[in-house]
């Protein structure tokens, strides 16, 4: 870990203007700029000296400054290679910071962290699903992940039933994850359409099912929720099972067949797995 005094922060405006540069709407580009909300990130992420650290698109560095000061690592993978330069000067004070030019997506953690890490990140919005996929889905997942998120989402990840979505089984099953803090639209520039929030989580130690059967669980969990307004039964038969067979697993398991996939809990989706499996 290295300490540092923080800069004064200086608008994202000023510092684009500065390298001649304009934010891409291709890659929803709005960076945070709001110190408090990036002191809540990094409080959130329960940083110790000794703690290793993913970032998910720096952007001009505001965030990886401040996980540099409390960190002993941070890997922060930025796509757009623009913004390099940039992130070399802002960060030339921290030797505990690793940048990579390329795509979350296309990165296993496994190369990138020898030992547990978390993650810490301002998202671009359109991405963040397939990010949540990927970095769940590797063998070497993070302790946690702390993100900010459209507000939406965020209601998306954390909700409960009978208000279940794919995004919040796909999610909770790896984890307990809850809303931090909410964000106004003006702590970022350029100013995005909608509010966003920061969300936590904590993935469990013990996985709910052994790694080789997550895929087989996530399919029948889509298949669940593929017709929202049709009841369970009828959309489980999409798996190829006969009716009685459907009716005879969703009785061992507990689970009335003429629920919606919405009001099932992460345990009712277990059940039913185990039964099927």
């Amino acid at each position: 870990m290295t300490n540092h005094p923080s800069p004064s922060s200086v608008h994202p405006k000023y510092i684009l203007q500065t390298y001649n540069l304009e934010p891409k709407k291709s890659l929803g580009q709005n960076f945070l700029f709001d110190e408090n909300v990036l002191a809540r990130i990094v409080a959130a992420a329960d940083l110790r000296a000794e703690d290793e650290v993913l970032e998910i698109g720096p952007g001009l560095g505001a965030l990886t400054r401040l996980l540099a000061q409390k960190a002993d690592r941070v890997v922060a993978v930025e796509l757009d290679g623009r913004f390099l330069p940039i992130l070399k000067t802002e960060l030339a004070a921290y030797d505990n910071v690793t940048l990579i030019h390329g795509d979350i997506l296309a990165q296993d953690p496994a190369q990138l962290f020898a030992r547990p890490y978390k993650v810490a990140a301002n998202v671009p919005y359109y991405i963040t699903g397939a990010i949540l996929r990927h970095l769940l889905s590797v063998a070497h997942k993070p302790l946690l992940m702390v993100m900010t998120v459209q507000k939406e989402v965020a209601e998306r990840v954390t909700a409960v039933p009978p208000n279940m979505s794919l995004l919040a089984v796909s999610t909770q099953f790896y984890g307990r994850v809850q809303r931090i803090a909410a964000i106004k639209a003006g702590a970022f520039w350029p100013r995005p359409d909608v509010d966003s929030a920061v969300i936590r989580l904590d993935l469990y130690e013990e996985r709910p099912l052994p790694l080789n059967e997550e895929a087989a669980f996530f399919r029948l969990v889509r298949t669940g929720f593929s017709q929202k307004r049709k009841q369970l039964k009828n959309n489980l038969r999409q798996l190829g099972l006969r009716k009685e067979e459907v009716t005879a697993v969703l009785e061992a398991a507990g689970v009335d067949g003429r629920r919606r996939a919405q009001t099932l809990t992460l345990d009712d989706w277990l059940a039913i797995y185990r039964e099927i499996a």
